[in-house]
């Protein structure tokens, strides 16, 4: 694990998504962008820290909640951009 994932211990979720997001701290994982290809992830600057549920909604696990991944690509890169300024802030992540 990289400092970055590791970061993610205890953070809020930063995608918190409505009706979705358990809130819970304990749950928050770093979730890579979608799209690095088969077998591979973006860079861990690329990511988010999501909450279990908000993980799984963008991995799309919550077929009841259907989303376009439109959608859930757009939830995700905002919480990305607030993410990294979390990390900017905490020293996790250097300009």
């Amino acid at each position: 694990m990289s400092k970055y994932t590791q970061s993610a211990r205890d953070q809020a979720c930063q995608v918190r998504i409505p009706h979705i997001c358990n809130h819970n701290p304990a749950t928050v994982v770093f979730a890579h962008l979608n799209g690095g290809g088969v077998g591979f992830k973006h860079l861990d600057i690329h990511g988010a820290y999501a909450c279990s549920d908000c993980h799984a909604w963008l991995d799309g696990g919550y077929v009841q909640h259907k989303a376009s991944r439109k959608l859930r690509d757009y939830y995700h890169l905002e919480a990305v951009i607030r993410t990294q300024q979390i990390m900017v802030k905490n020293g996790v992540l250097i300009l």
